[in-house]
């Protein structure tokens, strides 16, 4: 119950509301009770009387009641809606938040469709313990207390015999409630496997074709469909056996009251009206009993996808603002890594003991072979990540002293794989800068060499450009990313192999646009291609997390070290295609 009631706090705002709803419901559920008395009094008094005023009141009284309580079966349906359907918008823009607060190494250690299904699917099994079972516990809860309470009205003795059984009823739903906890939990990340899947599947739809697996794709799939199937008929076959199981304990109060009620009308202690009257509150008490088993079942599933939803809200930030942090000052572009080592995993080293010392308006190009760290580097200045020891400056002040917002607001960043939305060109640039004018737009987009292309699709500016910017080609999207960075204006600049998936053509318009955009900028640049880094103030060269030389390129050359081999190999390679 700690994650039901974690979960019922959502619904405090609403609360005048959920008031008003309980108010229906109860209304609504006490129409219900009036049915019994109306037999009770039509076979004692209607038909053993033959008392036709008795039989028009009932009549009357019967169109009145019902007539609310439509009003009132209304009233509870749209409140108790509303306040779930506030409450899972609520959560899942809280659940949406902490998403956006957690940093990059979350994300590499879950898989995206993953990360979908807790927003979807999850908080979609929430809902039905929300709405259907919040109406159902409410309702059932007052047609139980109330078919008691008229139960004991009418005879005592035989109420008290007929709850004995209630106990039973208990005990089965919370060993069931158990078991049901568990198989909800399996469906759940069944689930978000298929959503994974999916996701994953789609992303990579181009390979799939390639490789002609789409048999093999398909067999994943059933595999992971059959699983689902799996864990869902456990559920189904748990919810089955819990509803005969409370509907034979519900036979056995109704065997109990035939007969002791019987002997009791025959002993004339009891009319035969009250007996039927008493009957009936005792099917209206087994009934709640059997569906709030039901609405049981579904919140023990439903607590399942809380777990996981609350798991979430739960995990804590690895990297987040200080207590005492302040804003970062207008940034000028020093930036210096003192002594600076990083590992992802305890244990193992990416970077050791860096020390670096970039002056403003500088452009430093950082070079090696794959996984000698060069991406490592550049991401602790923004802090994607938190230096193992050491520490990162930028105009002298430790980036871990200032808030998140702060620092990132004055970094641009182009990386090799550019990320546009699904959206018009014009919203993909203004990203950079929401309160941009058009014109400003315009002008970032001219600098970046892209208004030109841009003029040229069939709705300029407002053309959309379809997921990921998969209508444009590599060099129209890099252009695209380079006039949202223009727009930003950030002082340090981060250019991570902006151009190492282009054509020659379309690399040559990406450089260009580069070479304008860090112009009086602190600049740093991973390249691939050594060729666009000659003119690089300082040039880096790292080999297994250390920096092993650093130098102009003329003086890095005559070194005829590590930087020399890669060029040379470059260079020849170079030489020989064009032979």
């Amino acid at each position: 119950m700690k994650n039901y009631r974690r979960l019922l706090l959502f619904i405090k705002p609403y609360i005048p509301r959920l008031c008003l709803a309980v108010v229906c419901i109860i209304m609504a559920a006490a129409a219900n009770l009036y049915v019994p008395w109306i037999i009770k009094d039509l076979i004692d008094k209607v038909l053993a009387d033959k008392d036709l005023v008795t039989l028009n009141l009932l009549g009357l009284g019967i169109i009145v009641v019902f007539f609310f309580r439509g009003i009132f079966y209304y009233g509870q349906t749209y409140l108790v809606s509303y306040i779930a359907e506030r409450v899972i918008i609520d959560i899942r823009e809280v659940l949406y938040k902490k998403f956006q607060e957690f940093q990059l190494s979350y994300y590499e250690k879950q898989q995206t469709g993953t990360i979908m299904s807790y927003i979807t699917n999850d908080v979609a099994a929430l809902q039905a313990a929300l709405v259907d079972s919040l109406i159902d516990l409410v309702t059932e809860s007052s047609i139980f207390i109330g078919s008691v309470c008229m139960m004991f009205y009418i005879d005592w003795k035989l109420t008290m015999i007929t709850i004995v059984v209630v106990p039973l009823v208990g005990q089965a739903m919370k060993i069931f409630g158990r078991k049901l906890r568990e198989s909800g939990a399996v469906v759940q990340q069944r689930t978000a496997d298929i959503t994974s899947l999916l996701q994953e599947s789609i992303s990579a739809v181009r390979v799939i074709k390639s490789f002609v697996r789409e048999d093999y794709e398909m067999e994943r799939f059933s595999q992971q469909n059959y699983l689902n199937f799996r864990a869902n008929m456990k559920t189904i076959q748990l919810m089955s056996l819990l509803t005969p199981i409370v509907e034979f304990l519900a036979a056995l109060i109704v065997t109990i009251i035939l007969w002791f009620g019987g002997y009791q009308v025959v002993n004339g202690a009891l009319t035969a009206g009250s007996l039927i009257a008493f009957l009936t509150y005792a099917v209206n008490l087994a009934n709640p009993v059997k569906r709030i088993s039901r609405v049981f079942g579904t919140v023990q599933k439903a607590m399942a996808a809380a777990d996981r939803v609350f798991g979430v809200l739960d995990t804590k930030e690895e990297i987040k603002d200080n207590p005492d942090a302040q804003d970062m000052p207008n940034v000028i572009g020093h930036v210096e890594f003192k002594d600076v080592c990083f590992e992802y995993n305890p244990g193992r080293r990416i970077i050791n003991n860096l020390s670096l010392d970039v002056k403003p308006g500088q452009v430093v190009a950082i070079v090696g072979p794959s996984g000698a760290g060069k991406t490592t580097i550049v991401n602790l200045i923004p802090r994607f990540y938190d230096v193992t020891a050491g520490a990162v400056y930028v105009d002298d002040i430790d980036v871990r002293s200032v808030r998140l917002a702060s620092l990132r607001s004055q970094i641009g960043i182009v990386p090799q794989e550019t990320v546009l939305f699904s959206d018009s060109v014009m919203h993909n640039i203004r990203y950079g800068r929401l309160d941009a004018t058009d014109e400003q737009i315009v002008a970032a987009a001219k600098a970046a060499n892209a208004h030109d292309f841009i003029l040229t699709l069939k709705n300029g500016y407002d053309t959309k450009i379809g997921e990921r910017g998969v209508t444009l080609s590599g060099g129209q999207r890099q252009r695209i990313a380079i006039a949202r960075a223009i727009l930003k204006n950030p002082r340090i600049l981060i250019l991570d192999e902006a151009t190492s998936a282009l054509d020659t053509e379309s690399e040559e318009l990406v450089q260009d646009a580069l070479d304008k955009l860090m112009i009086g900028r602190t600049s740093f640049v991973i390249a691939h291609r050594l060729s666009t880094i000659l003119q690089a103030d300082n040039i880096i060269v790292m080999e297994n997390g250390e920096m092993v030389e650093s130098g102009t390129h003329s003086a890095l050359l005559a070194k005829n070290g590590l930087y020399s081999h890669l060029y040379n190999i470059q260079f020849n390679d170079k030489k020989s295609r064009q032979v």
